[in-house]
């Protein structure tokens, strides 16, 4: 595989782009479909992700067969189907209803910088996924998960905290992810090798 570009999104094999825009060094797995959205610095999904109306935050890790901000049916009409609003398929006199598909595009997803979404996971539209969580493979989140969660289940449910409240809001005020590429391959080896709170006491200030 090259190395990822600074300048263009690398996109495997049969993945579908509209309407997206992306930072630095992003990735879109085979196969995936990525809709009306953002990836902001180093976020990548990998295959077969399925993602609308969201802004997936720089170093967004998300794995395969993921659905991020599904696109709901019109469930409080006579009918679900969508010829409700996709009309042009089936009659030559009825347009699309465009106003509908301005409201699916207007409820946005938003996934916060450095979080891991878990393998076959799914997030519903208008939900916030804090920086530094973790969505538990096959979770389906419906509610906002705070920073450095972990959540898991059907639908999802707290887990535990990855760190204590304290760490976790000095890890959010350093805010890491917004270092200069130049910055972060500094600091890559104490990356790999200090825990969170050694990490912190050696950048913080």
């Amino acid at each position: 595989m090259p190395k990822l570009s600074p300048t263009q999104p690398f996109l495997h094999p049969g993945a579908e782009v509209h309407d997206t825009d992306f930072g630095a060094y992003c990735e879109v797995g085979a196969g995936s479909r990525i809709l009306h959205s953002t990836f902001e610095d180093y976020a990548y999904c990998d295959r077969q992700s399925d993602i609308a109306n969201t802004t997936v935050g720089k170093f967004a890790n998300i794995a395969a067969m993921t659905r991020i901000g599904p696109t709901d049916h019109p469930y409080a009409n006579a009918s679900l189907h969508h010829f409700l609003y996709r009309s042009e398929l089936y009659w030559d006199d009825a347009p699309d209803d465009q106003d509908f598909f301005a409201r699916r595009k207007a409820r946005r997803t938003v996934i916060g910088p450095d979080t891991w979404v878990g393998h076959g996971a799914i997030i519903k539209p208008d939900v916030t996924i804090g920086a530094g969580a973790i969505v538990a493979s096959g979770a389906v989140v419906t509610k906002d998960v705070a920073p450095y969660l972990i959540v898991a289940g059907v639908p999802a449910t707290p887990l535990r905290a990855r760190f204590t409240p304290a760490v976790a809001d000095r890890l959010q005020a350093l805010a890491w992810w917004d270092w200069s590429h130049d910055r972060l391959r500094q600091a890559l080896p104490d990356f790999r090798a200090l825990p969170a709170e050694a990490f912190l006491e050696k950048y913080e200030g």
